[in-house]
């Protein structure tokens, strides 16, 4: 079998196998450290409607997409004039910024002024993911005064506050992880090399990925969540994995010499990983439906920290284990505990007594948790993603208190022409399209060019061929029409992200079919999201649930087994999510109340899904190998379920140790990833896995391995 031929081959080749992964290391180590460079963005991008109107709007109309927003305050005691020169001054600096397009000053617009406030627009040549060095620069530039202020917003700058703020949470959290894991190795072992083990094959799976992962992003656009995604997923399958292993190992070193007990090991334990590894990938595997990189880069970059992790528990680690055999076999046998084994068997012989009582129990503590589920709100994130303090964050809310419309939003149209330059009938086509809006009841306002004189749309068909009365005209039109383009902007009542605007976009664009009408705007950009992540999520779930119960049934050869786990996984992800909209949404212990972002339940089902399967596999797969050997199903269920729990509660006490860390992170985004992905392995690992499923498969009795 593959499994002895690789114990075999790490019994015999141990040296080499160790020197290539060492090899491995310092190479994809030495780019690792460098994978924050080539990070760009979130990735919440759709290739649609949206992104060709922000282009247009750029390029032909001069509102720039994406700018930095300076924001610019002043006392009550400063003039306006004084004003006005603090502006002028720090604009006028601006212009020594290299690959500065476009300045948009409240000096030459007055809507851009108010009170106190003003904000300039800065348009930049370079992509948003590129204006690091451009950020720090206008920051070094900006003038000071005690009695007046500039602030920096916009996307590019919340996106680098976030940015920062997602390493630093990074280095939080692996801080803590990392040390509370080796923790949890040690009081599980009880010995010092057992321990490090796992943790060493964890670190060298997160680093080499890492390394993978910023050469791919020199081709690729990475979203700044594989920061976080990579050492939470890889650290905790890493070392879950060899959690296994070393236990299985250990266990067989009591009665049998490291040449014995090791290709046992691998025959058992490594089996397991492998069908977890599998489950977990097609699991990863799903989030590929949804076309935006934040899901594509991030599934990538698990299923390759996945991959490697494999690799590493069934090359690297069984070298190890043969080489540091009798030193972990000393351990082990130290360690033998029967009274803790005893204490597994009679936890375990409760649960086969009273099946039925458990099973209302955890049944109910799951619809407890369950229930708030049905409050979920999800929203794209915003500059609400930081944590209060964040003057990028600060000032966003001040710009959109005074500078945009309280209850509305806006919507831009761009009516295009279908010859090279307009037509009379595009003209006529606009203004039909204008006074549809103006009766539309959802519509609060209407600017386009035919708001600014009284002229029907065939006087401005002769206004735009004659070159004396456009020129006469150009003040109107520049705003409106450039070349065969038309603009007209829309004032919607609602939110941008409220249900009510982005039906609105979804149903106009729908009615606009065949108009050559692009629409664009923060609504549109909300609804494109928006819909193509749940017109997709329900092609995720199917292929996950699909493939993980061919996984299983190839795994044990039962048709009840798998359909009974993927429902209870199910069950502990929808109690996790419950727990992420109490904690996040109400506000509890402190945490400031908001809504869940888009991606995260996404992320949460994908990536654990597959890897709550890890210790239920392992679980399922000694119940299953005793059940071959005696054909007894409750000797089975409680034996198996006496052997493993200790390595269950442990690896779960692992994952939770290294996801966990991230909720105390300053980004939202990360904090409920963390959240929700340590509250689905608790739940998982105690009131299914102990309780739920042992009493489910007592009650299903020999059913449990039927097969047609």
């Amino acid at each position: 079998m593959i499994y002895d031929i690789l114990a075999n081959f790490s019994i015999r080749h141990a040296k080499a196998v160790i020197l290539i992964w060492i090899c491995f290391l310092l190479f994809f180590g030495l780019f690792a450290v460098k994978l924050p460079n080539a990070l760009k963005g979130h990735g919440l991008k759709v290739d649609g409607s949206y992104a060709k109107v922000q282009s247009i709007l750029s390029s032909d109309f001069h509102m720039p997409d994406n700018p930095v927003i300076l924001l610019f305050e002043k006392q009550k005691q400063v003039s306006q004039k004084q004003f006005h020169v603090f502006i002028t001054t720090a604009l006028d600096r601006m212009q020594e910024i290299e690959g500065l397009h476009e300045v948009l000053s409240p000096l030459s617009k007055a809507e851009m002024e108010a009170g106190n406030l003003a904000y300039a627009l800065l348009s930049f040549d370079q992509e948003d993911h590129d204006l690091k060095p451009v950020i720090a620069r206008i920051q070094q530039l900006l003038p000071k005064d005690s009695h007046m202020s500039v602030k920096l917003t916009g996307k590019p700058v919340v996106q680098e506050d976030v940015n920062k703020a997602s390493q630093s949470d990074l280095q939080k959290a692996e801080m803590i992880g990392v040390p509370i894991a080796f923790v949890v190795l040690l009081l599980s072992f009880g010995g010092l090399i057992s321990s490090l083990l796992p943790i060493l094959v964890g670190l060298i799976g997160v680093t080499g990925t890492m390394g993978i992962m910023y050469l791919l992003g020199t081709r690729l656009e990475l979203s700044i969540f594989v920061l976080n995604v990579i050492p939470m997923v890889g650290l905790a399958l890493s070392i879950d994995f060899a959690l296994m292993l070393v236990s299985r190992f250990r266990e067989e070193l009591r009665e049998h010499s490291v040449q014995q007990a090791l290709p046992t090991a691998m025959r058992t334990a490594g089996r397991a990983v492998i069908f977890s590894a599998l489950c977990v990938l097609l699991g990863l595997a799903g989030m590929l439906y949804i076309r935006m990189p934040i899901f594509y880069t991030v599934a990538l970059g698990a299923m390759i920290v996945l991959v490697i992790s494999v690799l590493l528990t069934l090359t690297l680690l069984p070298a190890l284990l043969s080489i540091m055999g009798s030193r972990i076999q000393i351990e082990a046998r130290a360690r033998f505990d029967t009274g803790r084994t005893s204490l597994w068997l009679l936890a375990s012989a409760y649960v086969i007594k009273r099946p039925i009582r458990i099973c209302l129990l955890a049944s109910l503590a799951l619809i407890g948790c369950i229930m708030p589920l049905s409050q979920m709100e999800v929203a794209v994130p915003d500059a609400g993603s930081l944590p209060k303090g964040y003057e990028s964050r600060e000032a966003a809310e001040q710009f959109s208190r005074h500078f945009t419309t309280a209850s509305g939003s806006r919507v831009f149209l761009i009516k295009e022409g279908e010859g090279a330059v307009l037509q009379k009938k595009d003209w006529a086509a606009a203004y039909e399209v204008v006074q549809k809006l103006k009766r539309n009841p959802d519509v609060i306002r209407v600017d386009s060019i035919f708001s600014q004189h009284p002229l029907s749309a065939e006087e401005w068909d002769v206004v735009y061929r004659d070159a004396v009365l456009k020129k006469k005209f150009a003040a109107a039109l520049e705003p409106f029409v450039q070349g065969k383009r038309i603009l007209i902007a829309v004032t919607l009542y609602g939110d941008a992200s409220s249900k009510q605007v982005k039906d609105w976009v979804r149903e106009f664009e729908a009615a606009s079919l065949g108009s050559s009408l692009l629409i664009g705007g923060e609504p549109k950009y909300e609804q494109e999201v928006y819909d193509e992540v749940f017109t997709n999520i329900g092609r995720v779930l199917r292929f996950i649930i699909a493939s993980n119960f061919i996984i299983l049934f190839i795994a044990f050869r039962s048709i009840l087994i798998p359909i009974k786990t993927i429902f209870m996984n199910l069950m502990s992800l929808g109690a996790a999510f419950g727990i992420l909209v109490l904690v996040f949404e109400k506000g509890v212990h402190g945490i400031e109340p908001s809504s869940i972002a888009i991606m995260i339940p996404v992320f949460i089902f994908g990536l654990t899904f597959g890897i709550s399967m890890d210790y239920g596999v392992f679980l399922l797969s000694r119940i299953a190998e005793i059940y071959r050997r005696t054909g007894d199903n409750d000797l089975s269920i409680q034996e198996g379920l006496a052997s493993t729990s200790q390595i269950i509660t442990s690896a779960a006490a692992i994952m939770i140790a290294v996801t966990a860390p991230f909720a105390f992170g300053e980004v939202s985004g990360v904090k409920q990833l963390g959240v929700g992905i340590a509250a689905a392995i608790l739940i998982d690992a105690t009131v299914v896995r102990m309780m739920l499923v042992p009493s489910l498969m007592k009650m299903l009795g020999k059913w449990n391995w039927w097969a047609p």
